[in-house]
């Protein structure tokens, strides 16, 4: 099989891309559905239609649904408690969401790592 191609619009995909080349420390990653994490913990990701969903602390998080009267994600059927869906509107506006990128950055950064899941050494 070849590689996997994102499923969502590439003019998304751009604008994701462009608020992630904000902060210098991050990388993008996934394939066929882009997202950021940090020390093992994602806080932005695109889901399989195009919505941004990124990851706040409780008080941020509340603020934001508010002031942009959205959501929290929900995937496969469950409700994310931790991500907020971020309007197509302000995905266009990166300078004004690079703020959020970076509240959401911040609070992974403040996380314990999570362990890694590669066991040292190989086994046959």
């Amino acid at each position: 099989m070849g590689k996997a191609t994102p499923t969502v619009p590439a003019n998304i995909l751009e604008l994701y891309e462009a608020l992630v080349a904000t902060n210098p420390s991050v990388e993008r990653k996934g394939a066929a559905m882009p997202y950021t994490s940090l020390n093992g913990h994602m806080f932005s990701f695109l889901t399989k239609t195009g919505t941004l969903a990124l990851r706040l602390p409780a008080a941020e998080r509340d603020a934001f649904l508010k002031k942009y009267k959205t959501k929290l994600c929900e995937q496969h059927g469950a409700v994310l408690e931790e991500y907020v869906e971020v309007p197509g509107s302000l995905l266009r506006k990166t300078r004004e969401l690079q703020r959020y990128f970076g509240l959401s950055y911040a609070y992974v950064a403040s996380l314990k790592p999570k362990p890694t899941k590669k066991k040292p050494g190989k086994k046959r």
